[in-house]
């Protein structure tokens, strides 16, 4: 298994990386996986920009201090942090109308293992009016894990955030953008590993969250430039 670690110089860059990561698993079938601290931002969804208010609210993500970006799967806007963590594991499928349930099943338990590691005990579902609401979603005192997933025909893509600390920053933002997208929210439904009382250490949330999709796997470790 290939495991990059660290985050390119700039937001597309970054996503540069996860997109050829994912084509190269379609080609050479070696699974992949990455666990980073993403630029601070906020990440529009595809339907955000549908919205009357989308403007408004990458106007309210600038005002505090929080790039807005767009990306081009569905779900609705997500904050990172300078704690927030993102994951993204890349494995090959032999056919794409296959294994969807599987491959979140598998993500979901990795993450559920890594959360205990550090000391939190996570539930499946999400608090009401969440942000990006979605089925795969992990909470404890609010909603700590959201997970997606993206289908090629040669490779899949399981990824998601976890929110380490900063909740109120995240909540805080989040609000002003979900109100300009006119969108029901509850910024008590932002929690986080430190809300929770697990170890609320960045660098150790990110070795848990690799370890649990390693696993007893070979791993080659790269570096992202």
């Amino acid at each position: 298994m290939r495991v990059l670690r660290g985050r390119a110089a700039t937001v597309g860059a970054d996503r540069d990386v996860t997109a050829e990561m994912l084509a190269t698993v379609g080609d050479d079938r070696v699974p992949a996986v990455r666990v980073w601290h993403p630029h601070q931002q906020v990440a529009f969804g595809r339907r955000d920009s549908g919205e009357d208010g989308y403007e408004a609210a990458r106007d309210a993500a600038r005002d505090h201090g929080f790039p807005p970006v767009d990306r081009s799967v569905g779900g609705r806007a997500v904050a990172y942090a300078d704690t927030t963590l993102a994951f993204a594991f890349a494995e090959p499928v032999a056919d794409f109308r296959e294994g969807l349930d599987g491959r979140y099943e598998r993500a979901t338990v990795a993450v559920e293992r890594a959360l205990r590691d550090v000391g939190v005990d996570a539930e499946r579902g999400e608090p009401d009016q969440s942000f990006c609401p979605g089925t795969h979603s992990l909470q404890s005192n609010g909603k700590i894990v959201g997970i997606a997933q993206r289908v090629r025909s040669d490779a899949a893509l399981t990824a998601g955030v976890v929110i380490v600390d900063e909740r109120e920053t995240l909540a805080a933002v989040l609000a002003d953008v979900y109100e300009a997208l006119d969108l029901s929210f509850d910024p008590d439904s932002v929690g986080s590993v430190a809300r929770s009382g697990g170890n609320d250490d960045p660098a150790a949330v990110r070795q848990a969250i690799e370890r649990a999709f390693v696993g007893d796997a070979d791993a080659t470790v790269e570096r992202v430039n």
